[in-house]
């Protein structure tokens, strides 16, 4: 009995190695140097936020244990920006305003993410990349690769086997340029 209480949950040990691995494909360094994103904390917390969408729209097709897996994903994402804002050096008095604005931010991006990938709207897709990833609505031409990358991460996703994903098991293709 005392075994089971303390085993961790099969969905939060899915949902932090599948955090880790999109967190490791968010910071291949050919994103930074192929593709033209600024090696810079907002630009990396940008390509976190992506892969993120990506991930969870992934897991949105798989019932209950997918949105239990999709909740851990999204609820160590959270820990892990609480935890930096606090490294950061943001006061804990703070941090919940700062983590309820992030949030919403991140809930816009995530829903816009995922609708322009399914409709498969470059357009689209480029000029929300090129606001938060690039920090300028202006740049929708330097977006285009990220724009090809972040579209051939959607697919290479939804081509992956249900039972892998819900098992932590994600091979995030090579960035390519």
């Amino acid at each position: 009995m005392l075994q089971r209480l303390f085993r961790p949950r099969q969905a939060r040990i899915a949902g932090e190695t599948l955090y880790a691995g999109l967190v490791d494909q968010a910071r291949r360094p050919a994103l930074y140097r192929d593709l033209g994103v600024a090696d810079r904390i907002d630009a990396r917390f940008e390509l976190y936020v992506l892969h993120l969408s990506l991930l969870l729209a992934r897991l949105k097709g798989e019932g209950e244990a997918g949105a239990e897996i999709g909740q851990a994903v999204f609820d160590t994402f959270v820990g892990a920006l609480d935890d930096a804002l606090r490294e950061l050096g943001v006061g804990d008095l703070s941090v919940a305003k700062k983590m309820r604005k992030l949030g919403e931010a991140v809930y816009g991006r995530i829903l816009g993410y995922q609708k322009a990938v399914e409709a498969q709207d470059r357009e689209a897709l480029s000029g929300l990349l090129a606001r938060a990833v690039f920090a300028e609505e202006s740049q929708t031409e330097q977006a285009s690769g990220l724009v090809d990358y972040t579209l051939r991460m959607g697919q290479a996703l939804q081509g992956m086997r249900a039972e892998d994903i819900l098992r932590g098991r994600v091979i995030w293709p090579e960035v390519l340029s």
